[in-house]
């Protein structure tokens, strides 16, 4: 029965050509930010594919290809055969689900000096923090969507809230920090927008605070005593922070080599493909990809993907204030905080202001950052396309109210 109702969902689709649902214009963010993908990542990659790939400079520009080429998929596919309702039904198996592959990550998986980023696979390594992204929005929206209409219900839903949290952060942490902060923090704006009174954030931010002075100080003790998580990596980013001068004592860092890419940038660029510094910095094509941008495109060129960001924000925030229920908003709402809370962390430490690493999203290299910011910019869209419709049929409604029954329903209505 599914079945044929996705096949006749999919021919209407088909008919009508209208694949590219929900608001144009962040779709037109999109396809511009594919562009600027598909340059930057061939021009950094090069010397990644003389150690990694034989030589072959096309190897990881076909990967990228492919990879969104896959998320376009994923995000039609969303949009002609998922009901944002049906993500409210899911949640709770999508956060749970999110906990049991970040501890599965934890025990089996591998990544960079051991961290258990990912799970290998074999054709994918697959990355457990980057669906408790999407996970965390889903269920965060749930339960904030359910408790709206009273108080204390809705503090109810920040300590369960603040309890899931605080255990997903603290799993993705022991494997990436930056990640855990970001979930974090993206769950501290949906909760801000979903009405919790401001003494309990107040509260969070305070113990955050308090949480990163205990793992500066605690860090020597955890990592060296107990062998607990990458706590001494946070400490070593801290240090640099603090005392950035004795970051150069051993060599130039990759912080310092994005400095100089954007010195070398200039207003308008060396380049297209003339980059050099991409050569020596190993994350040149992810962490640290709008240092590479601006290397080759100049100033100019960091505006524009940074115009295109900020276009996204307003328009998400247009698609927030337009919807009339409360899961599709607090959807959008984590949808848009997550992608431009990556973005500016990651335009942050390309410029040297801070030390840590998130992909640009939808720019950087990668494959389960590609698949699941695809599906965050889904939901987002989903939620667009919904809205849309709605307002259609009101506005429909409001008018035939209006303008009364026809001539014909008359002489219908009088036989």
């Amino acid at each position: 029965m599914d079945f044929q109702r996705y096949k006749n969902l999919l021919q209407e689709t088909w008919e009508s050509k209208d694949f590219f649902k929900g608001d144009k214009i962040i779709w037109i963010v999109l396809v511009w930010l594919t562009a600027i993908s598909i340059v930057i990542v061939y021009s950094s990659t090069g010397a990644l594919a003389y150690r990694r790939a034989g030589g072959d400079t096309s190897h990881y520009f076909l990967r990228q290809m492919e990879f969104q080429a896959f998320g376009y998929f994923i995000i039609i596919g969303m949009l002609i055969f998922v009901k944002v309702s049906k993500y409210n039904k899911l949640a709770n198996l999508f956060f749970i689900s999110s906990m049991a592959l970040v501890c599965l990550g934890l025990i089996f998986g591998r990544g960079g000096e051991g961290t258990g980023r990912t799970l290998p696979l074999g054709f994918f390594n697959f990355q457990p923090a980057e669906f408790a992204k999407v996970a965390l929005i889903l269920w965060v929206a749930r339960l904030l969507a359910n408790t709206q209409k009273d108080p204390r219900l809705l503090r109810i839903a920040f300590f369960k809230i603040m309890t899931g949290v605080g255990a997903i952060c603290l799993l993705v942490s022991l494997a990436n920090f930056s990640s855990a902060v970001l979930l974090f923090l993206t769950a501290f704006f949906m909760m801000f927008i979903g009405r919790i009174q401001w003494k309990f954030l107040v509260s969070v931010g305070i113990l955050g605070g308090a949480l990163i002075v205990i793992i500066y100080f605690t860090a020597p003790y955890l990592s060296e005593k107990l062998s607990i998580g990458r706590f001494a990596t946070i400490r070593s980013r801290l240090e640099m922070m603090i005392h950035p001068n004795k970051s150069s004592e051993k060599g130039l860092t990759q912080k310092e080599f994005a400095m100089i890419a954007i010195h070398r940038g200039g207003v308008l660029g060396v380049g297209a493909g003339k980059s050099e510094i991409s050569n020596f910095m190993p994350a040149a094509f992810n962490d640290f990809i709008y240092s590479i941008i601006i290397e080759e495109y100049g100033l100019v060129g960091g505006i524009v993907v940074l115009l295109l960001y900020l276009t996204f924000l307003t328009r998400g925030g247009i698609i927030i204030r337009k919807s009339s229920r409360a899961f599709p908003m607090f959807v959008a709402t984590g949808a848009v905080t997550l992608i431009l809370l990556q973005a500016i962390i990651n335009m942050i430490v390309s410029s040297g202001l801070f030390v840590t690493g998130q992909p640009l999203p939808w720019i950087s290299w990668g494959g389960t950052s590609q698949l699941f910011t695809a599906f965050t910019f889904g939901l987002l869209l989903s939620v667009s396309s919904e809205t849309e419709q709605e307002l259609k049929k009101k506005a429909e409604s409001e008018f035939n109210s209006e303008c009364g029954p026809s001539d014909e329903e008359m002489v219908l209505t009088k036989f």
